[in-house]
């Protein structure tokens, strides 16, 4: 079984690294994951540098055996790995975008995911769906990653976004279930507890919009609800992502990076993907960015192909998730 299909993998550097054209070549691979900042050189030396330069990666990372898909995170403002000082089209942030006329927001969505599609580039994991509860939330309010405190407003630019998308064939990832607006601390260094931030009418909004958006793909966050599952985060919760599968039983379900903090402290990244695959995960995104594990992951794949004979991981399972992902393989790449 292609093991590596459940992965999307980072790497440092402007070209295919041979560890992770052995890992591809081993185990298959899902997708790889664009950055432009290193967190560790803490400089904007990582994998793009221009146009014409992402184009030959994209190329280079197409030819690997398995052709996995290239994922970047291009939502606007702060969180754009493209950047216009490199050449590449502008973005707003989220809450900006929000206050713009129709006529153009639709022409800056058409430039950007036009630009995605000649590059090679085929998801973005965007748009953020997180509504504006708490604008001091260090990871969305504060940095206007968020539309608007208005879910109407939210949703409506969802909407254009998939409209744009979809006529540009980029898939889209909805992020991040079950909705961190509302959170007080940063995920990409504790756990968040959402419990008490939570609305029904976010989470719905998840239920509502994947279906219909192109690509049907929603990224899961690290948080805590604990009425759901007291004790583990959203991404290694069977009763979480339970729900969420009941709800959306053909959507891809992607973990946010595996090397995030809370992570961390709780597992390490070979155990929490171990979890994660075993609660219901389609995808591991592990960035290779936050730090270095480039080594380890075909030891992390081995470890889940040995979680599949010894009946730790269901086979059945995980055979649906690499047929979810192999058909958006098929979708984004027609």
């Amino acid at each position: 079984m292609p093991i590596g299909e459940l992965f999307i993998l980072g790497f440092f550097g402007k070209i295919v690294p041979d560890w992770l054209k052995q890992f591809a070549a081993r185990y298959g691979l899902g997708g790889v994951i664009l950055f432009d900042y290193s967190c560790r050189t803490q400089r904007y030396d990582n994998n793009i540098e221009s146009p014409e330069q992402v184009l030959r990666l994209c190329r280079e990372i197409a030819a690997l055996p398995s052709a996995p898909m290239v994922f970047i995170d291009q939502e606007g403002g702060l969180v754009r790995r493209l950047k216009e000082g490199r050449g590449f089209a502008p973005l707003p942030s989220a809450k900006e975008f929000n206050h713009l006329a129709l006529v153009e927001k639709r022409a800056i969505l058409t430039a950007s995911f036009a630009e995605m599609r000649r590059l090679g580039i085929h998801y973005d994991f965007a748009p953020v769906i997180d509504v504006d509860y708490n604008p001091d939330n260090p990871n969305i309010g504060k940095i206007k990653r968020s539309y608007s405190a208005d879910i109407a407003e939210v949703e409506a630019n969802a909407l254009l976004a998939n409209e744009v998308a979809r006529a540009q064939r980029i898939g889209l990832c909805l992020k991040h279930f079950p909705g961190i607006g509302g959170a007080i601390v940063d995920s990409h260094q504790e756990f968040m507890d959402i419990s008490d931030a939570l609305r029904d009418e976010q989470e719905e909004l998840f239920y509502s919009l994947a279906p219909n958006i192109f690509g049907d793909a929603v990224l899961v966050s690290h948080a805590i609800v604990r009425q759901w599952d007291e004790d583990r985060p959203m991404t290694l919760s069977a009763a979480g992502l339970g729900r969420l599968r009941q709800r959306l039983p053909d959507t891809l379900l992607i973990t946010d990076d595996m090397q995030m903090q809370g992570l961390q402290k709780a597992l390490g990244t070979r155990e929490a993907s171990l979890h994660a695959i075993k609660a219901g995960m389609d995808m591991l995104c592990i960035g290779n960015n936050l730090f270095d594990q480039e080594q380890e992951m075909a030891g992390i794949a081995e470890y889940i192909e040995q979680g599949l004979r010894r009946k730790i991981l269901s086979g059945s399972a995980i055979e649906k998730s690499i047929a979810r992902v192999a058909s958006r393989k098929a979708l984004v790449m027609a």
